[in-house]
Parts: C-alpha cells; structure tokens; sequence
C-alpha cells in the first residue's frame, strides 16, 4: 500500500496526531523536498525524491515513473507513505504519482491521509473568515466543485448537471462512527448538516 501524507503547511506543530503515527509505523517514508523531510525526521528518516517544479509534460512523466520504481517494492510488501507538505489531494504530487502507480502496478493500492490544507491555515495567518462560502481555482473553469453543509445533495446535484458536473459523491458525518458515502444516483433526498458534495465535470 502507498499513502500519500499531508503534513500541513510547515509548522512541525501542524502534523496530526496520525501523521505521526503512520509516520512512525510504516515500512518505509519518502518526501518529495527538504521542508517535508525537516518535518518528517523527528519521527523518521526518509529517502528525498525528485519532484521537479516544471511545467514540461514529458519530464513529469520522467520523474513520477522513476519515483514509483523506488516506491513500489516497499508498497508491494508493505506500507509506505510519501509524506507531502499541504494535504495529498489538494494540487499535489500525489495525484499524478498514483495515476501512474495504477498503470505500472495495479497491485498496489493507494490511500490518502489528510493534512491541513494551505487554505484553512491562510484564512488562520490572515485572520480572515471563509464562513460565507469561498471559491478556489488555480484556473478559469474549475473541474470540480465542493459544497458543504448540503441538507438537500439530491437537489443540489440536479442544479450542478445543469452546469455541466456529471460525477458526484457526498460524505455525511464524515470520520464520524455513522460515517455514510454516496455516490451519484445513490444520493439521499436529504441528509445531516455535516455533509460535503463533491462534484466533477
């Protein structure tokens, strides 16, 4: 198995209780630059991968199918985490590392654990408040949308295909011990206040 790590915006005091623990319990770690490993080695000691700042298609490519070489012998029999400053799913590394991890060993799963993501801690530093809505988007036409506090995902989603959203899945309750996932049609009429809807193009 290979979990992708958040390990927060880069106070060392940040990392969550179960970042520590999957730091200290895996069979191997891995961070992509220093600021991660500098985070990591109160715990561990980790191998620093390449991951380029680049824009260059091919030698993305080039850098995650070498990453996953190293990475998938200790996935392969064990567990391994790519520890990553911010949150895994968030604008990450991780992303495109699993994508090719699933190409080139479909036999290795790959997990998520969150971390705290650079827009609660800014609104945090900045002492503003997103408590009105926000939207963030890295581009003009985002391909995916996240609604929070939806009483009515039924409803919701029916508004959102009409924007063009075609794949949805809501979280009700979520880490909670009556923790629901549901996915497009299986969406309930209404549900608890805390829920989230993902939506994607």
């Amino acid at each position: 198995m290979l979990i992708g790590l958040g390990l927060g915006p880069g106070d060392p005091e940040l990392l969550t209780l179960r970042a520590v623990r999957l730091l200290r319990e895996a069979d191997a770690v891995y961070v992509p630059g220093r600021l991660a490993k500098t985070l990591v080695s109160p715990y561990r000691d980790a191998e620093l991968l390449d991951f380029p700042m680049t824009e260059d298609a091919a030698r993305i490519r080039e850098c995650m199918e070498r990453n996953a070489e190293k990475i998938a012998p200790a996935a392969s029999s064990g567990t391994a985490v790519l520890a990553l400053i911010g949150d895994p799913n968030f604008f990450s590394t991780f992303t495109r590392l699993c994508q090719v991890m699933e190409e080139r060993y479909p036999g290795i799963e790959c997990q998520t654990e969150p971390g705290i993501s650079a827009i609660t801690a800014f609104a945090s530093v900045a002492g503003v408040s997103f408590s009105e809505g926000f939207c963030v988007s890295d581009g003009t036409n985002p391909r995916y949308r996240v609604l929070l506090k939806v009483r009515r995902p039924r409803e919701a989603a029916s508004a959102l295909a009409r924007e063009g959203f075609r794949k949805f899945v809501l979280v009700e309750r979520m880490y909670l011990p009556d923790m629901h996932v549901y996915r497009d049609e299986d969406l309930p009429e209404t549900c608890d206040y805390l829920s989230v809807l993902y939506a994607e193009r």
